[in-house]
């Protein structure tokens, strides 16, 4: 199952006198994403307000990306879009490499221990210190699993279902 959207790059702000973005790329292969890129859709996600665009040119300059759309044709256009997502249907995302997974693919995933004890059902990642943290949903309680191979031991993405090994008290946190 694929997300309805999946934000690829935000707005950082305006640039030159033609309507063009700077965008931060928000994915791990931006030229394989970008580089064919022709259609978009420019969203706030808190309001859940979208506009569709197709993309008239796309460059890069060093760690951004500089992108035309459709019907944006000023600095005042462009502006207003500052702070808003890039986002792509679900349905076109790149296929994670081998041994990679995205974070929705494990939505609703039951997490257990290596022993099958029932831990709860993933529900999202949050970016830790030094890690990111899985937030797995045990009814009212979440727990914060470090996302780290020492701990999370298998992940079975069409299963559904994740193995964790979890230090002493970790689950009691």
């Amino acid at each position: 199952m694929h997300p309805e959207l999946v934000a690829i790059g935000e707005i950082l702000r305006a640039h030159g006198v033609g309507g063009e973005v700077r965008v931060r790329p928000l994915t791990d292969r931006p030229r394989e994403r970008f580089e064919g890129l022709r259609r978009c859709v420019v969203w706030e996600p808190q309001a859940d307000e979208r506009s569709h665009h197709e993309v008239s040119s796309c460059r890069f300059d060093r760690e951004t990306l500089l992108l035309h759309l459709t019907g944006v044709d000023s600095p005042e256009s462009a502006g207003r879009l500052v702070g808003r997502l890039l986002a792509i249907d679900g349905r076109e995302v790149l296929p994670p490499p081998p041994g990679y997974f995205y974070p929705w693919q494990l939505a609703g995933a039951r997490v257990e221990t290596r022993d099958g004890r029932a831990v709860g059902h993933f529900v999202g990642v949050e970016s830790g210190a030094a890690q990111d943290l899985w937030v797995i949903a045990d009814g009212d309680r979440e727990h914060l699993v470090p996302a780290v191979q020492e701990i999370v031991v298998e992940v079975d993405v069409a299963a559904g279902r994740v193995v964790i090994d979890p230090p002493e008290g970790l689950l009691d946190l």
